[in-house]
């Protein structure tokens, strides 16, 4: 086992065994303090050069940057430092090594990729290479992304990678999504007497079933490497006792949206499909307003990053790069959207946020390898 080999895997583990859990989603949870603190000492400790960012307190992000000749181009590579709650796994925050699978909270999502970066920095910074490697380490990116918006208002470059899990694919796009909260308000009255009142629950019912006319209209749009753009039901609530008729209710839903869909054209299906429903029901008192949303992602196969990026992938695996786009949103597309070109391309893996997690070790090595052959191509 080769010295970057075994300082993958014990970068890895150290950092799966820190407590990183996002209190945005968890109340209460550790938040990224402990993680962004480990990083920014490892970083010290291999003679790199790190600023913590903390804008929002307790919700630190951490830049670590090689050392630099200054004339060469620069490389961003991100990866957050925030897991999902933990549910009900077993003693998550042990990793523990199976063979060639390390399991544990964020392994896989995403500590593997984070931990890939951080070492192809230091490799990239003993190379003395005329340009800069920077590694994001971010907070929030399971929630609301506030990390790499600080982030980005602190440090450019001339292209970047985010190290999700892509299966050690090149990932050239991903969806956006949009959550919308639509209230439906009806008239409170004794359960006894219907007659005075109006069931706010029941008079939603007519809107789930357009939005799931509307689910089946969007699959008539394809893209090549995402298939196609979709609504879901997110959470529904209503309704106050049993015996009174409820007087509101509050459907949230998502909207996962292909590249070339704005937020501007989700908030106006939603709008004509509640006209829709009026025109049914003359009386239906509904609205909807956006809660949160986030673009989606997109770059061409022929831009610099995207080629340089399938070459270095191709020459660690043996075999060409495949080019994909992957399912979930990340902070990619709020990178490529400050204008720096962008790819995803991290390690292969399974079960993020799912009750067993685990990633590859051969695939962190191979991530961290190919990220590093990707430096020295790129910052010249």
């Amino acid at each position: 086992m080769g010295r970057v080999e075994e300082d993958t895997i014990e970068l890895l583990r150290d950092l799966v065994a820190i407590d990183s859990q996002n209190p945005s989603l968890v109340p209460g949870a550790a938040g990224e303090s402990q993680i962004a603190a480990y990083v920014a000492a490892w970083a010290r400790s291999a003679d790199l050069t790190s600023e913590t960012l903390e804008a929002v307190p307790g919700r630190p992000s951490v830049l670590v940057r090689s050392q630099s000749g200054g004339t060469g181009r620069s490389l961003l590579l991100c990866g957050h430092t925030d897991t999902v709650g933990i549910g009900q796994m077993t003693d998550p925050l042990t990793p523990v090594i199976d063979g060639d699978r390390l399991y544990g909270r964020g392994a896989y999502d995403m500590k593997a990729g984070l931990a890939a970066a951080l070492i192809a920095c230091r490799e990239a910074s003993r190379l003395e290479l005329p340009g800069e490697v920077i590694v994001a380490a971010v907070a929030d990116e399971e929630h609301s992304s506030i990390g790499v918006q600080e982030v980005l208002r602190h440090t450019g470059a001339d292209a970047a990678i985010v190290t999700e899990p892509t299966e050690l694919a090149v990932a050239t796009a991903h969806r956006g999504f949009v959550w919308i909260e639509i209230t439906v308000v009806g008239v409170a009255a004794h359960g006894s007497r219907p007659e005075l009142g109006k069931d706010a629950i029941l008079e939603t019912g007519p809107i789930l079933v357009a939005l799931s006319e509307l689910n089946e209209q969007l699959s008539g749009r394809q893209h090549p490497r995402l298939g196609r753009g979709f609504v879901h039901g997110s959470i529904i609530s209503g309704g106050r006792e049993e015996s009174t008729i409820p007087d509101r209710c509050t459907l949230t839903v998502e909207r996962r949206t292909l590249p070339g869909e704005t937020v501007q054209d989700v908030e106006r299906e939603i709008a004509e499909l509640l006209a829709s429903c009026r025109v049914a029901d003359p009386e239906l008192q509904a609205s909807s307003r956006t809660t949160l949303a986030r673009p989606p992602f997109e770059i061409a196969d022929d831009q610099h990053i995207v080629r340089t990026v399938a070459g270095a992938a191709a020459s660690t695996l043996g075999k060409p790069a495949q080019l994909t786009g992957v399912s979930y949103w990340a902070d990619a597309s709020l990178i490529a959207g400050a204008g720096i070109p962008t790819v995803l391309f991290g390690p292969d893996g399974d079960g993020a946020h799912a009750t067993v997690e685990w990633v590859s070790l051969p695939g962190t090595v191979a991530c961290a390898r190919t990220l590093t052959a990707v430096a020295e191509d790129f910052c010249r």
